[in-house]
């Protein structure tokens, strides 16, 4: 295990941040291996989890919107979409943030699991409605799946930085 970091917020917030936007364009690379995309899963839905694990922040929502708008320019999507989504995310991982606290990795990974679907689940609800044509489920699918297959990312970073900060325990 990792030692415990400092909660700077460069440090949980900012590098954190940069890191899952240079993994989405670098996958948004449009290579082709045996006639198959590389998986377009939401590296900053990670990121989001872990946040609202380790503490609750100000800082937290402003970098989610500004990942999101991010997500929503890069993938040409609605602006404003992944934002929502990602903001539900954090609110319903802060909303059971007591629940969490003190659960092993796979009731964690369970949880990231069905805050992801929820989060998903809007997105598919909002595209739907607006464009009044759903997306494919099979492809929401795989991106849900690339997605929770993430997690380990985001408990590196909540064994990082969960007990910097005692207040919020």
């Amino acid at each position: 295990m990792s030692a415990v970091r400092s909660l700077e917020p460069w440090r949980w917030l900012g590098v954190p941040m940069l890191q899952v936007l240079g993994v989405t364009v670098l996958f948004g690379i449009p290579i082709q291996v045996w006639g198959l995309h590389l998986p377009e899963p939401v590296f900053p839905m990670a990121a989001v989890f872990a946040w609202a694990v380790i503490r609750p922040s100000i800082l937290a929502p402003l970098a989610i919107v500004i990942m999101g708008l991010f997500l929503d320019i890069f993938w040409g999507g609605p602006v404003g979409l992944w934002a929502l989504c990602l903001l539900t995310a954090y609110g319903i991982v802060l909303g059971g943030r007591s629940m969490l606290a003190g659960q092993g990795r796979v009731a964690l990974w369970a949880w990231y699991a069905v805050v992801t679907a929820v989060a998903m689940a809007v997105g598919f609800l909002v595209v739907g409605v607006k464009s009044k044509a759903f997306p494919g489920l099979v492809a929401t699918g795989w991106q849900y799946l690339a997605t929770i297959v993430l997690y380990p990312f985001a408990q590196r970073l909540i064994d990082m930085f969960d007990d910097a900060d005692v207040r919020f325990r």
